[in-house]
């Protein structure tokens, strides 16, 4: 049987169809609920008054919590003006589709949670709860944390922030405290012309202790540095621009150097678990007189042996004649500026979601936003979350590829 010819006509075009990509959603209205916090030490707002208007400027809505912005010399009325809706019913705030606080969720904010919802906010792994988080998946919640969220370039922008307020007020509150007027020993930090400058241990070469570095140099203070990180150590001294008196932390070196110190910091970091404690007890009973230990690293378990949780309230304590200032989130006695820095951050990324059309949008197209989400409709997506608490870990990356 005569096989027939493929029929070929000329008026035909045949070219390869385009092959329809992804194409990006119309921007998205969003509604953003602010509530007050009522957390121990909390002071901060995650949105200033000027933030809240350019959000409302494109379009959004925003509640807040009536006396929310209290802790940072904000009104009511600053906001209102701004354009946002003040709300006297904390459930009311919690009606908003994506929730920014500056703390993180507590048990009682739990029940208010409404299926879906988006929450900004920080973990504070540390204090993290497992009932919390079961309570959120319930809710089917997706959650961006403050100390995970990272730029364009890697870095994370609210923790740096957070720490370049601590380590810069480090030296304010030490000073304060060597004064007379707090029963200090009456020292003036920095010292003047024909007197030795005071003399300033920091114990933690990164961006708190660098901070606390640049402020003791501004001030006149003869400043000494350890870290077990060759590599953070010349970062610090790069980024000084000059020669400082640097050293690994090595036990009876810093015995002998905190004896004759006037100001001890303790700023060392920590890696998802609680800071190191470098400085014994027998080596605080060794320091001078009325020399004050400011312990940064609190927040995590704190670097000095004596150290316990303080409050702004009743911010020091004694022990061996020394004064320990132990205030977790320091930050948070700098309210006003730091509700700056986060504001900044959050901002610019609210309107990005909006431009994106949507938290799932951004999170597919922005990878470095993923490092932040600690948990996606429900799904545990943190590893040190999944093994503290033994829940399930889910990777956020086959969890969003299988939603496309």
């Amino acid at each position: 049987m005569a096989t027939t010819k493929p029929f070929v006509s000329p008026s035909l075009t045949y070219e390869t169809l385009e092959e329809t990509l992804d194409v990006k959603p119309r921007r998205e209205a969003l509604y953003i609920g602010i509530p007050k916090e009522d957390s121990f030490n909390e002071n901060r707002i995650a949105l200033t008054p000027d933030a809240v208007s350019v959000i409302i400027a494109n379009g959004h809505k925003v509640c807040i919590e009536t006396r929310a912005g209290e802790g940072a010399n904000y009104t009511d009325n600053d906001y209102s003006e701004a354009g946002a809706k003040i709300c006297y019913d904390k459930a009311q705030v919690f009606e908003a589709d994506i929730i920014v606080k500056s703390a993180p969720v507590s048990i009682e904010e739990c029940e208010l949670l409404k299926m879906n919802q988006t929450i900004i906010s920080p973990i504070h792994l540390a204090e993290m709860k497992r009932e919390i988080l079961e309570k959120m998946m319930q809710k089917k919640i997706t959650a961006l944390s403050f100390e995970n969220l990272k730029d364009d370039s890697g870095h994370n922008p609210i923790v740096r922030s957070m720490s370049e307020i601590a380590g810069s007020a480090v030296m304010l509150i030490a000073g304060q405290y060597l004064s007379n007027a707090n029963n200090g020993k009456g020292v003036l930090v920095g010292g003047i012309s024909g007197i030795p400058p005071t003399k300033v241990i920091i114990i933690g070469a990164g961006i708190v202790g660098e901070y606390a570095a640049r402020t003791a140099l501004a001030m006149g203070a003869s400043v000494k540095i350890f870290d077990n990180s060759i590599y953070r150590l010349k970062r610090l001294q790069n980024n000084i621009g000059g020669r400082l008196w640097t050293s690994v932390i090595e036990p009876k070196i810093l015995a002998k150097q905190l004896k004759t110190c006037d100001v001890a910091v303790g700023a060392l970091g920590n890696d998802g678990g609680n800071t190191p404690m470098v400085v014994s007890e027998q080596m605080v009973s060794n320091m001078r007189q009325g020399s004050v230990i400011v312990d940064v690293s609190i927040d995590h378990g704190g670097c000095f042996e004596t150290s316990k949780v303080t409050s702004h309230k009743k911010p020091t304590f004694t022990k061996y004649d020394i004064i320990h200032y132990c205030v977790p989130n320091i930050p948070s006695g700098f309210a006003r500026t730091a509700s700056q820095a986060i504001s900044n951050v959050l901002m610019p990324l609210i309107l990005e979601t909006s431009d994106e059309g949507g938290i799932d949008n951004l999170i597919w197209y922005k990878i470095n936003i993923r490092s932040g989400i600690y948990m996606f409709k429900g799904a545990l997506t943190n590893f040190h979350l999944s093994e503290r608490f033994s829940i399930k870990f889910t990777d956020l990356n086959l969890l969003i590829a299988t939603r496309r």
